[in-house]
């Protein structure tokens, strides 16, 4: 069974960094694309950021330049570097690997809050 757990969240002050982390149990971890995806209360889903198993990265255009994500294959681990978070970012952080064959795995969230 596929698990990905993700940590890293918490309460932080705007400005503030967070790093979240996405751990994979699944065989082949470099041949997905990895996915981190928000949900403020009352909002829908939203896409963050990508990174496809060839390293390209694509971002939401509100974290541009705040946000970075990467991805250790040989730890099976995805990261999101958070800098200069904002109160709007404040929100349930979901990692999702997506392969090339429309499925894909879910990680539980893990909770993200930016206040003073």
């Amino acid at each position: 069974q596929v698990q990905l757990v993700e940590s890293g969240g918490g309460l932080v002050q705007p400005g503030g960094s967070l790093r979240l982390s996405c751990v994979a149990s699944i065989r082949i971890f470099s041949a997905y694309a990895v996915v981190w995806y928000r949900q403020a209360p009352g909002k829908q889903r939203e896409l963050v950021a990508s990174i496809d198993s060839g390293g390209f990265t694509n971002y939401e255009d509100s974290v541009k330049g705040r946000f970075v994500i990467s991805r250790d294959n040989a730890k099976n681990t995805a990261y999101l570097q958070m800098n200069s978070l904002k109160p709007e970012d404040t929100a349930v952080y979901y990692c999702h690997l997506r392969s090339d064959y429309g499925y894909g795995y879910w990680g539980q969230g893990t909770q993200v809050t930016v206040s003073s």
